[in-house]
């Protein structure tokens, strides 16, 4: 049985902001679930019996090597993949960067990281779900998308 095709899976992000204010996407590998070659906001799967919290923090530093603090919620994504036959419920967390310089530690799931100003990043191909929280951020976090 797979998440998000034989059931619904839950997925959380994160939109990780460092301190200069610029957001941390990372573009989908060939290996990872759907939406390859596009950008997103990371994050992976809930696993049974894992805090929405300790999910997202595990699958950064695994992933990235990075350490970050949750400072916020945005509102829930129906994320809906109809080319792929795919539903997941997407939750996001805004983080802020504590510490560790990114890395990819998994090259089959990500083929390129970067720090982008919400300017430089709105017009990269995005996944659905990045697409949405752009304009989750423009409504709830206006000075950030001025920058």
């Amino acid at each position: 049985m797979q998440k998000g095709v034989d059931y619904i899976g839950v997925g959380i992000g994160a939109v990780i902001i460092n301190k200069d204010n610029k957001l941390f996407l990372s573009k989908r590998g060939a290996q990872s679930r759907n939406e390859h070659g596009l950008w997103e906001f990371p994050g992976g799967g809930l696993k049974f019996g894992d805090s929405f919290e300790d999910t997202i923090k595990r699958e950064i530093k695994e992933e990235f090597g990075m350490e970050i603090k949750i400072v916020d919620t945005l509102e829930p994504f129906n994320h809906l993949i109809s080319l792929e036959k795919q539903h997941w419920v997407a939750l996001c967390f805004v983080c802020k960067h504590i510490s560790g310089n990114p890395s990819i530690l998994e090259p089959d799931k990500c083929e390129q990281v970067g720090w982008f100003t919400y300017q430089v990043a709105k017009k990269l191909k995005l996944t659905l779900t990045a697409q949405h929280r752009m304009k989750q951020l423009s409504v709830e976090y206006p000075n950030l998308c001025t920058k």
